[in-house]
């Protein structure tokens, strides 16, 4: 049997995936067999989400409300988007030698 590729995620997506479960009180289990993830692994991230917002509450923070997250991970996708652009007409720009 051929071993299996294992899948890495990005936070924003573990910090996305744990508030569809903290912020609709839906099931883990639930919103793994949706996501098509392990409840397990769902679950360890719903934890880590859950002690990242009590530490910023205990120091006067407040959490992000979803529609934040919601635009930030916009915004971080706008940057990634942007910078690929640049580095492409970077590539294109021929580079001229200076005079010394």
């Amino acid at each position: 049997m051929p071993a299996r590729k294992r899948r890495s995620y990005t936070a924003e997506y573990k910090v996305e995936a744990a508030h569809r479960v903290i912020d609709t009180g839906r099931t883990i289990a639930e919103v793994a067999r949706e996501l098509g993830i392990d409840p397990g692994m769902l679950s360890v991230w719903v934890k880590d989400e859950r002690r990242r917002a009590e530490a910023a509450a205990a120091v006067g923070d407040e959490p992000l409300s979803a529609s934040e997250r919601a635009e930030l991970q916009a915004l971080r996708k706008r940057v990634a988007e942007q910078d690929k652009d640049i580095t492409f007409l970077k590539k294109g720009v021929p580079r001229t030698r200076e005079a010394a």
